[in-house]
Order: structure tokens, then C-alpha cells, then sequence
């Protein structure tokens, strides 16, 4: 097991974390007492303002950006490409997904914007790692 696919797992857990962002404390109070809405959680979300709308947007980000980052990982790991470079690389990228998150909750739009972007190449990057080898 490589770190490059370990960070597939850290990838697949960065929404649910997103989640309890989103829900917090409102899942230990009733929904009758303003607290979370289980039963009709969309409709809950949907209502939601600031940093939990943020979260929200930041859980489906991470759930678009999973496949092509798995991807990514598996085709270099195919390819033959195991060690320091996809290694590095998916770990560049799951620190710059974690400042993305907390930008998104913050509500700080550009530079978040810029984090998506560098997260997306450095998922290009490991994706083209096998051309590196010659």
C-alpha cells in the first residue's frame, strides 16, 4: 500500500468530515428545537446560511473531485509509476483539498478558487506521472 493510494482513503473521508461541518451541534439538538432535520435533510440544508451552506458546497466539491483524483492515482500505480513522485504529489494534493475546505467555510472565494485550481493540476500532474519515467 502505497501513501499515494492512502490518500484515495483520506480523499474519500474529506466529505463526510465536510458533513459534520455542515451539521455540527445541530445534530445533538431536536429538530423541533431548531437542530438538525434528519428526516428531510435536504430540505434542512437548503435552508442553511453562511458557513454551513459553505460546507455543504465544499462536501459536494470534494464528492466531484474524488473520481478523477482515484483515477488519477490508480492509472499511475498501473502505469507503473510507484514512489516519491505520485506519492508527493497526492499527498501536495490532499493538503491543498484541506486549505480548500476551510477556505470554503470561511467564505474567502478567491483564494479558494486558487487552491481549486492548483489541486486540479497537481491531479493532472499525477495523472501524467508515468510520462516522467521516459
Amino acid at each position: 500500500m502505497t501513501i499515494a493510494l492512502l490518500c484515495i482513503l483520506l480523499a474519500a473521508i474529506m466529505p463526510i468530515v465536510c458533513a459534520g461541518l455542515v451539521k455540527g451541534r445541530d445534530m445533538t439538538v431536536s429538530f423541533k428545537d431548531g437542530g438538525y432535520d434528519n428526516r428531510n435533510p435536504r430540505d434542512w440544508i437548503a435552508k442553511q446560511q453562511g458557513s454551513k451552506k459553505w460546507a455543504q458546497a465544499a462536501q459536494e466539491n470534494c464528492w466531484e473531485a474524488l473520481p478523477f483524483f482515484a483515477a488519477s492515482v490508480i492509472v499511475s500505480h498501473m502505469l507503473g509509476v510507484i514512489g516519491w513522485l505520485p506519492n508527493a504529489l497526492a499527498v501536495t494534493f490532499i493538503v491543498l483539498r484541506v486549505i480548500y475546505i476551510a477556505l470554503y467555510v470561511t467564505g474567502k472565494e478567491r483564494p479558494r478558487s486558487l487552491v481549486w485550481v492548483a489541486a486540479f493540476f497537481v491531479n493532472i500532474a499525477i495523472f501524467l506521472s508515468p510520462l516522467a519515467r521516459g
